[in-house]
């Protein structure tokens, strides 16, 4: 195979890169995902996208990796745990290869991001790397020796969905006080609406110069929660380095307050763990899908 093709199903907007051997990025796109239309319209909206990438090598021979949100089951092969509530319960391998008339390799995209970064970005120098993406939700990866750990339940970095106060926020996923309801973008803003009554971004909120004092409070206990989750990682798998990647990953707090809070909860008098940025950018799912490709 001469080239490497990955695609990057998100909430919002699906991506798609073309690669070659040397990973050098040949070509990018993106169009809407538009979820509330429906699965269908999400297979149409791939199927568009794949096309124009394959179009882009003049649909010389390539191999196509996705990464997607949720991960399937490996005993139903159906999806699960995806925040893009409509692809739950799908066949979705089988019904993008129908759709595409192509065999694929499918994967979480937060472990995408994690077999990126610990490939050719922020992670290349580590052996052991745990990735965290904090963007709509909060999901991870772990990646050892360049090679994914997925788990024999396929949970493995699913860091989003551990619980750290059992009378927290509901979550979709069914349970309570998960680190999502409270790190990801999607959990800051219901807690910014419930606390302030403002519908400010979490982007803007978390890049704001000054706070008042109930602000101040809200923006303490986002610090505080982050250290707690993240030295939970440390303390059960003691990663090379931590990268974070996701919308959120942009706020400086994170690497200098939010770091000091992990560091606090480390069970540990000599906190080490590089905390840092991924360097990829928004280019590292995809990039991630274009590696696991078959």
């Amino acid at each position: 195979m001469t080239y490497r093709v990955g695609i990057d199903l998100g909430g919002t907007k699906i991506e798609s890169a073309v690669l070659d051997l040397d990973n050098n990025v040949l070509f990018r796109e993106r169009v809407a995902t538009q979820s509330h239309l429906g699965p269908e319209h999400i297979l149409n909206q791939i199927d568009n996208i794949y096309n124009m990438a394959s179009e882009s090598i003049k649909n010389e021979s390539h191999t196509l990796g996705i990464a997607a949100p949720g991960s399937l089951s490996k005993k139903t092969q159906l999806l699960r745990n995806s925040n893009t509530l409509c692809l739950n319960g799908l066949p979705l391998k089988l019904k993008i290869e129908e759709k595409l008339g192509k065999k694929i390799a499918i994967e979480n995209d937060a472990n995408c991001f994690s077999l990126a970064e610990a490939s050719l970005g922020a992670g290349k120098e580590y052996s052991c790397v745990f990735g965290i993406i904090m963007g709509t939700g909060c999901g991870g990866g772990f990646v050892f020796n360049k090679k994914l750990r997925t788990g024999p339940q396929h949970l493995s970095g699913e860091w989003g969905h551990s619980t750290i106060d059992l009378s927290g926020p509901d979550c979709y996923c069914k349970k309570k006080g998960c680190i999502e309801t409270y790190i990801s973008g999607s959990g800051l803003e219901k807690i910014i609406s419930k606390e302030l009554g403002d519908k400010t971004s979490s982007a803007d909120f978390l890049n704001k110069d000054n706070f008042n004092e109930k602000e101040q409070r809200v923006i303490n206990n986002f610090y505080r929660y982050f250290g707690i989750a993240v030295s939970n990682v440390i303390n059960v798998i003691d990663p090379d380095v931590i990268i974070i990647g996701g919308g959120l990953s942009n706020h400086d707090g994170l690497y200098s307050k939010g770091k000091r809070e992990v560091y606090k909860n480390i069970f540990s008098n000599e906190q080490s763990t590089p905390i840092i940025k991924n360097i990829l950018g928004d280019s590292a799912g995809v990039i991630g899908a274009a590696i696991i490709g078959i």
